[in-house]
Formats: C-alpha cells, structure tokens, sequence
C-alpha cells in the first residue's frame, strides 16, 4: 500500500506557548472527507472533524517544540524540527511527504511543500486541524497555570489583550523572548517574571 502523509502546523506566529506540528497519513487512493483548512472551521466544527480525522487516518503524528528551543533557534527551525517530529511519530514512513507553506522540512522522504496546501490539499487540511486542536488543549492547559494572560481566550497570539497583560504583568515562562511583543518587556534580558514564574 503506497502512502501519503499530510503536514501543517499551529502557532507559529504565537507569542507564547509551543509551534506544534501534525502529520496525517493515508493510503494514496484515499481521500478524508472530514477534512478542511482549521481556519475557516469553529473550534466545535473541528473538535468533530478530528473524531472523523482519527477514524479514516492510517496514522496521526504530532511534533512539539517549546518556547526554549524556538528561542535557541528560530521559528522557521523550530517549526522545521516540529513537523519533523511528527512525520518520525507516523506509525510507517510514508511514500511521500505534502507540506503546508513554502518550504517543507529537511526529511530523509520525498516531501514537497505547497503553498495554500491547506486549503488545497484535504490530507494537509487533516493536518492542520489536528495541530490546531492539540496546540489549543495546550494552551487552555498553560492558562490554569498562568491565568493572567488569557490563553484560553487568544492561544498565545499578540492580542491587544495579550500584550497589555504581558505589559501589565511581565513575562512568564512559556513566552517566547526572542519576540517582537515580548523581547521589549525583558530589561537586561532578564524580564519580570509573575507570580509563580
């Protein structure tokens, strides 16, 4: 059975919290019908989605890279690393690897990023609700732990009610230092940290 596998990631362009990746393989032949852009889909359109997602999948990795390393590197790496993880999580390497953006990760597997792939490419799309779902339980996660900032509400995205929390309350530890909207709040690199770090 040859296979293809879908990969797209969520939080890259967050202030705070992980860039997680997702990677859906399929049989080649074989279509999703559950699967679309998560952009365009309400967060209960694709909570059901992914209960399709996972009952027509032949396999559903998933990469996470913290805020730690995303600073140790850069976004691009770490996303790169995060999609890498999540291919290298498929229960078999696929025949072929369609990336969401213009560049795909460096993989040992014929890949081939494609631009608007999750819109164009159901197994993409099937990837990009998976990452978005996952990085969202996340996030709703870190804000038990850090309530000041609201992460269940924004995900971690510079809001105007983010940053004027990060303003407010200073940098936590699931910040990203190395980013416009946070890096300002760090005097001497060092940053206020909150209540319970």
């Amino acid at each position: 059975m040859r296979t293809i596998a879908g990969v797209d990631e969520a939080g890259r362009g967050a202030l705070a919290g992980p860039v997680v990746a997702a990677a859906v393989l399929i049989a080649l032949d074989r279509n999703l019908t559950a699967a679309a852009d998560s952009k365009v889909l309400s967060a209960a359109a694709r909570w059901s989605a992914l209960a399709a997602i996972e009952a027509e999948a032949a396999g559903i990795g998933l990469g996470v890279v913290e805020p730690e390393e995303i600073d140790a590197c850069n976004i691009l790496q770490a996303t790169f690393r995060a999609m890498a993880l999540a291919v290298r999580a498929l229960p078999c390497p696929p025949d072929v690897v369609l990336v969401d953006g213009a560049l795909a990760p460096p993989l040992p597997l014929p890949s081939r990023p494609i631009v608007r792939g999750d819109a164009l490419i159901p197994v993409i799309g099937a990837a990009s609700i998976v990452a978005k779902v996952h990085r969202d339980r996340v996030m709703a996660a870190l804000d038990a732990v850090h309530p000041a900032y609201g992460f269940a509400r924004h995900k971690g995205y510079g809001t105007a009610a983010h940053r004027a929390a990060v303003a407010a309350f200073g940098v936590c530890l699931v910040h990203r230092r190395t980013f416009a909207g946070i890096r300002e709040h760090l005097p001497g690199g060092q940053g206020r940290l909150p209540l319970g770090g």
